[in-house]
């Protein structure tokens, strides 16, 4: 009789965090990397048809691609790390320098691989990806490297390889590892309570990297500001970029806190306070942490995206039964 009765009782979770996995599967994770897919492809064709780094076609086609990739960039397991395939899409933050060096040393030494995307894919991911691309699109010193045909077919290389491992990613998700979460009994995930503390994880990841990356690392310490390590600075998409990942993340918590009308409720106020904050920067490339007062309103934008992390902390977490005893940028 107890037993039944426990049975019974569990049954309605069950059932409704089975609907949660399966939207958030549907909704957000594999709808986000067919957009991914789909623009990456766009603009390979597009890189094709004009490889001209001042062509307008040209870098909205990499930005729409760039924004669809920021839309997952928290999806940072699974697929996406198969073969380092987020590192090839998007290595950033470049703390030694290499891209520069490794594209300009390519460049230089007109490098065959850029003639063959499986030779290419073996170079280093210095060179390929995002922000790979982003240097030859935004970089004028980068537009006297070399001649203008190892450059065109440099731009046409990332943009193929960028467009081959996106459709990767979605092909993995869509032919196994969507399964594995769909039916949790397996060497990835035993529990739907594991499912959950990825996708709860993910979240956090997101917002960790929006605060101590995309915001930490322009406002360095009061004396030292470090405005050229914003993210993207040379296409002008620093706050951007931030704004888009927090509107991603934001997808992905509301999704997982369906039916919690108080939650949703307590974490949209938290998310419309940080984008609010955010937008009325108006400093498209963090330029003001260099200036005390500017400098303070970037800190109010980190501040509240660390206080919105709390919240999902404190409401969220527990409603999904998921623990919050982790660093998300750790390999936990």
């Amino acid at each position: 009789m107890f037993i039944s009765l426990a049975v019974a009782l569990l049954a309605p979770v069950a059932v409704a965090q089975t609907s949660v996995i399966e939207d958030v599967i549907d909704g957000h994770v594999l709808s986000g990397f067919t957009e991914l897919s789909d623009a990456a492809q766009a603009l390979s064709e597009t890189a094709q048809t004009t490889c001209d780094p001042n062509s307008e076609a040209l870098r909205e086609a990499w930005g729409v691609a760039f924004d669809a990739w920021l839309g997952v960039a928290h999806l940072r397991f699974g697929p996406s790390e198969t073969d380092d395939r987020a590192f090839a899409l998007a290595f950033w933050p470049d703390t030694r320098g290499k891209r520069p060096k490794a594209l300009t040393r390519m460049i230089l030494q007109s490098d065959p691989s850029v003639y063959d995307s499986a030779m290419f894919a073996e170079q280093s991911i210095a060179v390929r990806g995002f922000y790979a691309m982003e240097y030859m699109l935004f970089d004028d010193p980068m537009f006297e490297l070399g001649g203008d045909a190892y450059r065109c077919a440099l731009i046409r290389a990332q943009a193929d390889d960028i467009a081959i491992t996106s459709a990767a990613i979605l092909y993995d998700w869509t032919n196994h590892y969507a399964a594995l979460m769909r039916a949790p009994d397996n060497d990835s995930y035993r529990t739907q309570a594991e499912v959950m503390q990825q996708f709860y994880k993910a979240v956090q990841t997101g917002l960790q990297v929006a605060a101590d990356a995309r915001l930490g690392r322009p406002l360095g310490s009061f004396e030292h500001p470090r405005p050229k390590r914003a993210e993207s600075w040379r296409s002008e998409r620093s706050l951007h970029n931030l704004v888009v990942t927090i509107h991603a993340t934001e997808d992905l918590a509301l999704r997982l806190a369906a039916g919690n009308v108080d939650i949703a409720q307590a974490m949209g106020t938290g998310y419309a306070r940080v984008v609010d904050l955010a937008e009325t920067l108006d400093d498209p490339v963090f330029a003001g942490v260099a200036d005390p007062q500017k400098r303070l309103r970037v800190e109010v934008v980190q501040s509240a995206i660390n206080s919105l992390r709390d919240t999902l902390a404190e409401k969220l977490a527990p409603a999904l039964g998921v623990s919050t005893g982790f660093n998300a940028l750790d390999g936990d």
